[in-house]
């Protein structure tokens, strides 16, 4: 997964298809001193093997150091309605330090074929100035689970 960050713009490859990226923009909404809410409703175009539009959100609640992040969206293909779903990322993040993070994880998508509709699993991550490089293991009890290694750079 790549992901570019510039203030409201983000590019994304291989999330929401295999050999396709998307790029989407929103405003940036948050409230909050200690209890901090941050919300942006977004608008996607997806482009590659799937071609389509998303409506969606991305959205975190943080206190102290514990987040609970959620991004999801509709995603409508233009070649094919019956290709159209719901695709959900979410997490819950502890960090104990400032360059250290893990937590657990889930997602729906349909990047890769499995048995289950909704993929769950640990995460752990380090981050150093504007860049932060996660590991995420999707399904550690099947018999072969999912590793998703992910570069963020902030701008």
């Amino acid at each position: 997964m790549i992901q570019l960050r510039f203030a409201a713009l983000t590019l994304l490859i291989g999330v929401l298809a295999s050999r396709a990226a998307s790029a989407w923009i929103g405003d940036n909404l948050n409230t909050g001193k200690t209890l901090m809410l941050e919300f942006t409703p977004i608008i996607r175009g997806v482009f590659g093997s799937m071609t389509g539009v998303g409506l969606g959100y991305e959205g975190s609640l943080s206190w102290k150091r514990i987040e609970l992040y959620g991004q999801g969206e509709y995603v409508i293909d233009t070649d094919d309605a019956s290709d159209s779903y719901f695709y959900n990322w979410s997490q819950l993040t502890y960090s104990p330090a400032d360059w250290i993070y893990f937590g657990l994880v889930t997602q729906r998508t349909r990047v890769y074929d499995t048995d289950r509709d909704i993929q769950r699993g640990p995460f752990l991550g380090f981050s150093y100035k504007a860049l932060s490089l996660s590991t995420f293991v999707f399904n550690p009890d099947d018999a072969s689970p999912t590793v998703v290694i992910g570069l963020d750079v902030g701008f």
